[in-house]
């Protein structure tokens, strides 16, 4: 694709540059059901059990390697602490509607941080063999009316390489539990049709403490900063990202509407809330904090990931707020996006002013009405009654509890 610049291009980037903090200032609210379900308020609605488990499972996993907290994958442990002090907790498991295991499978970080998953199987095993020995629930549904957040990248199949999780498939004993999991893509054997999709963690704190004032014009056209290939393990950049983000470094490294770079700034944030698009293509996953930060930040997201699962689909209207591109059409960027309306680029900045949309993407502490602790709730609740199918006859068995890799069935 040429670098050069049609007349119209120019005109709408210097447009923008001049006036789109006035309008951002705006706010606009989702009409019908999709604004009705955002706000929605979960308590009364369900009820739900935690079960107590060893600590070996969550918190002494977190007292060796206090990184989890604050790492991509920390929705496990955040959600954990929302439920213990939740009105929808209960403290009768005879009464609740769901069950909750609190395991943290990811908090096992190299000293560079990555979550290794190769442990996370057992680690599954062992806790749903200790929840089934001491409690009846699980053997009534045999997981069917429990739910486990598995945030990795392809969550339950517990790898980090696609072709390595396909092979693995979701571990056994969960395939018949709700899976709560940043992974979400269409047709593929690592998202259940019953899981809930949600936002990977972006610390809110260290969010908020970078807001700029609103009315900071948007003079970044487009606007990344990350890998564009993983020289260590795809230095070509075929496989990493399939090819996309290659795409967008050979294609517009040298375009002047397009602010992107692998330097990761200090002002990062802040050039974010700067900008008019944020691009968040697939990386080894088709998911990434990109998308929570350009929601948070009232950066129109440019979402390069054929077939993804958003999260909380139901309740954020993404084509809306966002632009869709096929991967295959990445060298088209500049093209499609500078074609946009004027008039459709400033509605999807008024929806992304509204509040509810940022508060849906975030696991603030203490949680708030409407964050993303409570569009999981609502997921849930939405779920019940659960279908008579759910429960099992007395002795009846589904599940193959000798199913999977050999190294799976390994005590932890």
């Amino acid at each position: 694709m040429s670098n050069r610049l049609s007349l119209s291009a120019i005109l709408l980037f210097l447009f923008f540059s001049a006036s789109s903090a006035q309008h951002n200032v705006r706010t606009e609210r989702i009409s019908g059901s999709a604004g009705d379900v955002l706000e929605d308020n979960p308590v009364g609605k369900l009820k739900v059990y935690v079960y107590e488990l060893p600590s070996k499972y969550n918190k002494k996993l977190l007292q060796k390697d206090p990184r989890c907290l604050t790492h991509m994958f920390a929705a496990e442990i955040f959600m954990h602490r929302f439920l213990l002090s939740s009105p929808v907790r209960t403290l009768n498991p005879d009464e609740a509607d769901w069950f909750y295991a609190p395991i943290y499978p990811t908090c096992d970080l190299t000293p560079t941080g990555l979550p290794l998953p190769f442990k996370s199987p057992r680690m599954m095993r062992s806790a749903i063999q200790l929840i089934s020995s001491n409690w009846p629930y699980w053997n009534k549904t045999e997981g069917a009316d429990h739910f486990f957040v598995v945030p990795h990248d392809f969550g339950a199949c517990f790898h980090y390489q696609e072709e390595k999780a396909i092979e693995r498939g979701i571990l056994p004993l969960l395939q018949r539990a709700t899976l709560v999991q940043t992974f979400g893509q269409r047709n593929h054997v690592c998202l259940d049709q019953g899981s809930i999709t949600i936002p990977p963690f972006a610390p809110p704190q260290k969010m908020h403490a970078h807001l700029i004032p609103p009315d900071v014009p948007r003079s970044i056209f487009v606007y990344f900063r990350g890998l564009f290939y993983d020289v260590n393990n795809d230095p070509e950049g075929g496989y990493y990202a399939r090819g996309a983000r290659a795409a967008v470094w050979e294609n517009f490294k040298n375009n002047p509407l397009f602010d992107i770079s692998t330097d990761h700034p200090t002002t990062y944030y802040e050039d974010m809330q700067r900008s008019i698009f944020c691009l968040c293509p697939l990386g080894w996953a088709p998911w990434s904090p990109r998308l929570v930060e350009a929601v948070v930040f009232g950066c129109i997201p440019v979402i390069i990931a054929d077939d993804i699962v958003l999260p909380f689909a139901d309740a954020i209207p993404w084509e809306e707020i966002g632009v869709f591109v096929a991967e295959k059409d990445v060298p088209e960027l500049d093209t499609i996006l500078t074609s946009i309306p004027t008039e459709v680029i400033l509605r999807k900045q008024r929806l992304l002013a509204n509040p509810s949309m940022k508060q849906a993407m975030l696991f603030p502490q203490p949680a708030q009405p409407g964050d993303a602790f409570h569009q999981i709730l609502n997921g849930l609740a939405r779920k019940l009654p659960h279908d008579a199918s759910v429960y099992l006859k007395a002795g009846e068995k589904v599940l193959n509890w000798t199913a999977g890799p050999v190294g799976d069935l390994k005590p932890w």
